[in-house]
């Protein structure tokens, strides 16, 4: 099952005297990029945050958020830190000494001040168990995202591979008509042009002329490339490179067909091909 490397997921916990929140972003990207937005008071969870995401996710740009807000229950009331209340009002009066016009505060912008208030924490090891618990949980409903979006990306490839097979047949079925019509121009202008002709040296130039033309092996190799990408999409481990890799050999061959094609119908099927092959191509820079 193909996963896509773009989803969303986000989670929240009650830790203690926090509650704490966890975001995943992941976008498309060549290999994995990590990369962690986590407070001071989180930031030990990092290291362990970087083994859980790079354990699960192979590809992407991914973005781990952090954050967390205190949370004040019933019954709890504030712990003030006396000493930095008495500290900061000595520190007050030294500097409404010296101007002219001091301005005045409440008890309520002291509380407000860093340090005033005593901080209840969190045991360590509480704090440690209760976020990996999270970022699991929140990396579970990450990767349920992306497999959502992969189940709707293999759909809309299968599509295009069954058009693309469809084409191919049309240019295989087109083909032994083309070549018998190059044939028959050929006998008709060199007749014209030389009054006794040697036809066997002619027979083995049109032998060679009609193998340069002939494009059954393009067509064998897109036939084969096809069924490759439609076993591919249906594997469970990551596939994108592997089905990156067949779109250019796709479209290489696509492009040959292009250039050997001598007729109408022939060049639009070659055209038809390329466009399905880019968009395939433009799906596939968003699987895993």
């Amino acid at each position: 099952m193909i996963k896509s490397m773009t989803a969303f997921s986000s989670g929240e916990a009650e830790l203690g005297d926090l509650i704490v929140s966890c975001e995943l972003r992941t976008v498309n990207h060549r290999y994995c990029d990590l990369s962690f937005k986590i407070p001071e008071r989180l930031r030990f969870i990092e290291g362990d945050a970087r083994s859980i995401l790079s354990g699960k996710l192979s590809r992407g740009k991914i973005e781990c958020s952090l954050s967390y807000k205190k949370q004040n229950k019933e019954g709890q009331g504030f712990a003030v830190n006396l000493e930095a209340v008495a500290a900061l009002l000595k520190a007050t009066q030294q500097i409404e000494h010296l101007m002219q016009a001091p301005a005045r505060f409440s008890a309520l912008d002291i509380l407000a001040l860093p340090a005033i208030q005593h901080e209840a924490t969190t045991d360590r090891q509480v704090l440690h168990n209760g976020l990996v618990e999270l970022l699991q949980k929140t990396l579970s409903h990450l990767i349920e995202s992306r497999e959502r979006e992969g189940r709707q990306l293999a759909i809309l490839i299968e599509e295009r591979c069954i058009k693309m097979q469809q084409f191919v047949q049309q240019a295989a079925v087109r083909m032994p008509e083309v070549l018998q019509n190059i044939r028959t121009k050929l006998h008709e202008r060199v007749i014209e042009l030389v009054a006794n002709p040697d036809m066997d040296r002619l027979e083995q130039e049109l032998v060679h002329l009609t193998q340069k033309l002939d494009i059954a092996e393009e067509l064998d190799r897109l036939g084969t490339h096809i069924n490759e990408v439609l076993r591919i999409i249906k594997q469970k481990e990551p596939v994108g490179r592997r089905l990156d890799f067949l779109m250019q050999e796709m479209n290489r061959e696509a492009n040959t067909l292009g250039s050997k094609a001598s007729d109408i119908e022939m060049t639009q099927i070659a055209i038809e091909l390329k466009v399905l092959i880019e968009q395939v191509r433009e799906q596939i820079q968003n699987i895993e």
